[in-house]
């Protein structure tokens, strides 16, 4: 009888989500992506775990094993494992903000940017500036020229030590580094080809390859 009852008793554990993220919002409802499923939640109701205690403009609250997490609109997925990870994560999903545009906030060598996910683009890409508030010594990097939107343009490709969204970290990335200002970080297929890419509508699923 206690072998049975022990039994029973771990058939009804709940089993608790491992990633979270925001998608969208309606009134009371929010649409979060758990564990890489689609799932509309109720402020005060609960899917694999995970409470949904508010949701209000491009925010949301939830609650996973007394543990409260605020997650973005658009923002990359969010750990509940528990455990903190080094970047061993082998799944991304984002969501497309206005215009369609796919943003993530990560980072680079450590330090907190904001990506724009462009296909188009051959390497992770930014400006001077920002590489500069990074830490990248780019002008040690190879010197070229590089077609933009506005023309020609000095340029320097580097390597990043690593770059991370969520509990994705990816290393030994290939950069450029435009001397000409640049209003977003692009993040292009030097760190996109390690990934199987999948779109469905508004979410974008990025699936480690190596």
């Amino acid at each position: 009888m206690r072998t049975l009852a022990a039994a029973v008793l771990m058939v009804a554990l709940p089993a608790f989500a491992q990633k979270v993220s925001l998608s969208g919002s309606l009134g009371d409802k929010a649409l979060l992506v758990i564990d890489g499923t689609p799932r509309t939640v109720a402020a005060g109701s609960s899917v694999n775990g995970v409470k949904l205690l508010s949701v209000s403009g491009g925010d949301a609250v939830v609650e996973v094993q007394g543990k409260r997490v605020k997650l973005a609109l658009g923002g990359a997925q969010v750990n509940l494992g528990g455990k903190p990870t080094e970047g061993s994560g082998s799944q991304i999903v984002l969501t497309a903000g206005s215009g369609g545009h796919f943003f993530a906030n990560g980072s680079i060598n450590g330090k907190a940017v904001r990506f724009v996910v462009d296909t188009g683009a051959t390497y992770v890409s930014m400006g001077a500036a920002e590489a500069e508030r990074l830490g990248i010594d780019f002008r040690r990097g190879e010197r070229g020229m590089t077609q933009t939107a506005n023309g020609t343009m000095a340029a320097y490709k580097v390597m990043l030590a690593s770059v991370r969204i969520g509990d994705v970290q990816v290393y030994n990335v290939e950069a450029l580094v435009g001397q000409s200002g640049m209003d977003q970080i692009l993040l292009g297929n030097s760190f996109l080809t390690r990934f199987q890419m999948k779109r469905e509508n508004d979410l974008m699923t990025l699936n480690r390859r190596y």
